[in-house]
């Protein structure tokens, strides 16, 4: 027998239950006691190996490398982030293959409609979805393909997968590392309750209307954040230009000042921009006028632990608002690396790569939190207000200004210097608290709204675990 200590609580097991796991994580008691009750279902409980034709992932090729080409003349090469629970994939912004790539290095992970695909690596591990398109489309490695049998329904084998009963058993095999993963063998013993195929036909009904009702609601949530910027921009007296790019325009050398000599950086569109802020009902400041500080997050290595400081990641920072629910957490003995990367209320944050140009301000619930380097904090006087700059910040025309301030090739990003140099328009205090304050009354609206969308799937879930545990 052997014991293991995990969040302070102790465990033991019996030797012979070892299967090949030595860490603690895999043999929780809970998980222990959700395989057990898969005993009493009076479904034939199989494991996803025995209902499936085919269990394969896929391979990448080099970042940037020659296997690489443009959506016209290539294959969709789908990762594990282009997936979500409402199978829908964003062709427009996913990478594509050669073709030559795809029918050979890679022909063993093509995708047929039907396939059911789940995250097994990183940040999105345990997201589910199933491949509704008839496109040719490959796979990276970080995503395992299920191909099932005719006798099963995959949206069935999703609905199963995303209910807690599923997510309890992909956190059980799933290791608890700095990157987390699952191996293709785990994912063949996911043990699943099978019911004839016309109740697995009614959990896909169940659970496609309830996401029919959640991507109605999310569309009304929609039209009341899109709405924000035109009031924010009414009220200033600020019009938003055309933002196509152009294919051929000219400038003079006068124009060329800043000492940036590519191209994109004087589309018209900027241009036009600078004209509109001019005509605001109000002058426009440096942001630095009001900075009393400013500094770059913590670059750590991802060892993450149960306990410990909570570290703000960039998928943390929102328009206008900090998402906690995803929060990871280091060690306290690393502190000191740290440094000064803490925050406090009343802090903004602002996303300095990837998503480029995301701002929020620090809310109560996250004071004392950490943040890592793909951010940067700065904190600002009180003869402006917080929620006001944020506000503007993730304005449409505020973004177009960021977008044109991004550095570097493959993944751009912005310094402090271009923070700092970012205008602001600065109408009365009381205006910009006013403007605030309706504006915040309408994102609080589309949260609610969001919330009962996201509810409608939950309770078609809890549908779902209670129809196979009554049975």
């Amino acid at each position: 027998m052997q014991a293991f200590d995990v969040k302070n609580k102790c465990f033991a097991i019996y030797s012979n239950k070892i299967e090949g796991r030595f860490d603690p994580h895999f043999y929780k008691p809970d998980f222990s006691d959700l395989i057990e009750s898969f005993k009493n279902s009076n479904f034939e409980v199989k494991s996803l190996k025995e209902i499936s034709e085919k269990i394969t992932s896929g391979a990448t090729p080099k970042s940037g490398g020659a296997d690489y080409t443009s959506k016209t003349d290539g294959i969709a090469f789908i990762r594990s982030g282009d997936i979500n629970e409402e199978d829908k994939i964003d062709f427009d912004n996913i990478l594509y293959v050669k073709k030559e790539i795809h029918n050979k290095k890679l022909k063993s992970s093509q995708l047929k409609r039907g396939d059911v695909l789940i995250a097994i690596v990183g940040a999105t591990i345990g997201e589910v979805s199933v491949y509704n398109d008839d496109n040719e489309a490959n796979i990276n490695q970080a995503i395992a393909l299920v191909r099932c049998k005719e006798s099963i329904n995959p949206e069935y084998i999703k609905a199963f997968m995303l209910s807690r009963m599923g997510q309890k058993q992909l956190d059980k095999i799933k290791r608890p590392v700095a990157r987390a993963n699952i191996n293709l063998d785990e994912i063949g013993g996911f043990k699943i309750p099978v019911p004839p195929l016309e109740i697995q036909n009614k959990i896909v009904e169940v659970m496609q209307l309830a996401y029919e009702k959640k991507a109605s609601k999310e569309q009304k949530a929609e039209v009341i954040l899109n709405s924000i910027d035109d009031l924010l921009l009414g009220e200033l007296g600020i019009k938003m230009p055309e933002a196509e790019d152009k294919e051929c325009f000219s400038i003079s050398s006068q124009e060329i000042g800043s000492g940036r000599l590519d191209c994109y950086y004087y589309q018209p569109k900027f241009k036009e921009g600078e004209k509109s802020l001019k005509k605001a009902n109000c002058k426009t400041e440096p942001l630095k006028n009001y900075i009393t500080k400013i500094h770059y997050g913590a670059s750590l290595k991802n060892i993450y632990v149960d306990e410990g400081i909570p570290l703000l990641r960039i998928q943390n920072l929102k328009p206008n608002r900090v998402i906690l629910d995803d929060t990871v957490k280091i060690s306290e003995t690393r502190r000191k690396e740290l440094g000064n990367a803490f925050v406090s209320e009343g802090d903004l944050l602002i996303s300095r790569s990837g998503s480029v140009g995301i701002v929020s301000v620090v809310p109560k619930e996250a004071e004392g939190f950490a943040f890592g380097s793909f951010m940067i904090k700065f904190c600002l006087n009180d003869k402006i207000d917080k929620d006001f700059v944020s506000l503007w910040l993730n304005n449409k025309i505020s973004q177009l200004f960021i977008k044109r301030e991004k550095i570097g090739a493959i993944q751009g990003n912005i310094t402090i210097e271009t923070i700092e140099n970012l205008q602001i328009p600065t109408p009365p205090l009381v205006t910009q608290k006013k403007l605030a304050g309706e504006i915040k009354e309408r994102i609080a609206q589309a949260k609610k709204i969001n919330a009962e969308a996201k509810n409608e799937v939950e309770e078609a879930k809890n549908f779902v675990e209670n129809l196979l545990k009554k049975a």
